[in-house]
């Protein structure tokens, strides 16, 4: 069996054919010698019809059985992988002719493979970002800015750059995860929140502190690493979906879900995003050209008030985890991969 000395992964196993263990979710599952011999032959000829005579030459070599042997060692095999003999995800019987393994295996990645997909992260949602925060900017411009043309270009330019911020160290997040596990598991949802807690600290930090310098004003609450960690872990679970190789409308609804839920858990918990943040500018300092109750008024409310808040915050982290995700979608479309965890293949 030494033409097997390798790693094969299916579903949510893996078969270490150097070390003869059959692995779930790390954990290992006891199989005999010939058992395990009989796993490996079989998954060595994925999609191939493998006979009761291949068998009988690579599993007992040579050794007479009887045909009750192999049909205790193909049961066996099923128990361990929870497979169903009458909706086989796994090993298929062909009526008295033997048995072929179906169950789909992704490539095997060389080495360098998990940093170029980390990196192919880190760049997809900085420029999802960046594209998300400058069309907020620009489309809040637009409805609130009272300072003409120049002012909503402003705006565009300044909400770009702290949404690059955010998409990068989302990002950042999530790209260490998988270089560090080599490969993109729920592990890239903790990336993402801790990334999405850090930059949300350094975008508090520097917004608060900018406008202190220019207006005196220093007690502004505006988006900050409470946001920025329910942001990102909600950013997180989507692009989990799309590394899972769903199907992209799947994986475009799960964004929806998790970004409207963390816009919810954010208004909820009195937090802001930045509608809120335009909100306290407008109202901590001075000479502002901004009317942000002309946002509440475009969705039906006197102003911006409670209620327009928590609709903004919705919208904006649903429009948020899109970008991030969409960015994902992309990148691995371009590459010809789909930078999906052991065990699974784009649908």
């Amino acid at each position: 069996m030494g033409r097997h000395a390798q790693i094969l992964r299916f579903g949510d196993f893996e078969l270490d054919c150097e070390n003869r263990q059959l692995l779930q979710h790390g954990k290992p599952i006891e199989l005999g010698s010939r058992y395990f011999d009989a796993l490996a032959l079989l998954v060595a000829r994925r999609g191939e019809l493998v006979s009761k005579d291949s068998f009988m030459d690579e599993v007992w070599q040579g050794i007479p059985v009887t045909d009750e042997a192999l049909t205790q060692c193909i049961r066996t095999l099923r128990r361990a992988l929870g497979d169903n003999a009458a909706n086989p995800r796994f090993i298929q019987t062909v009526p008295k002719h033997g048995y072929r393994f179906i169950a789909a295996m992704p490539q095997q990645a060389d080495a360098a493979e998990p940093m170029a997909r980390a990196s192919r992260i880190a760049a997809a949602c900085t420029l999802s970002g960046l594209v998300a925060g400058a069309a907020a900017g620009l489309c809040y411009g637009i409805i609130a800015g009272t300072g003409g043309g120049g002012q909503v270009l402003v705006l565009s330019a300044m909400v770009g750059v702290l949404g690059l911020l955010a998409g990068a160290g989302l990002g950042a997040g999530m790209a260490a995860t998988v270089a560090w596990r080599q490969n993109a598991d729920w592990w890239i949802v903790a990336g993402a929140a801790l990334g999405g807690l850090a930059t949300g600290a350094l975008g508090n930090l520097l917004g608060r502190e900018g406008v202190g310098l220019l207006s005196g004003v220093s007690d502004l609450y505006v988006t900050g690493p409470f946001e920025g960690a329910i942001l990102g872990s909600a950013a997180g679970l989507a692009s989990w979906a799309a590394c899972t190789g769903q199907s992209r409308r799947v994986v475009l609804a799960a964004a929806l879900c998790a970004g409207g839920t963390a816009g919810l858990l954010i208004y909820l918990s009195g937090g802001v995003l930045l509608a809120g943040s335009l909100q306290a500018l407008e109202l901590g300092v001075a000479g502002m050209q901004l009317d942000v109750d002309r946002i509440g008024k475009l969705l039906g409310e006197q102003g911006l008030t409670t209620t327009a808040r928590g609709l903004t915050a919705v919208i904006e982290a649903q429009v948020f985890v899109l970008a991030i995700t969409w960015g994902l979608l992309m990148a691995g479309r371009k590459s010809g991969k789909l930078d999906a965890p052991r065990g699974f293949e784009p649908r």
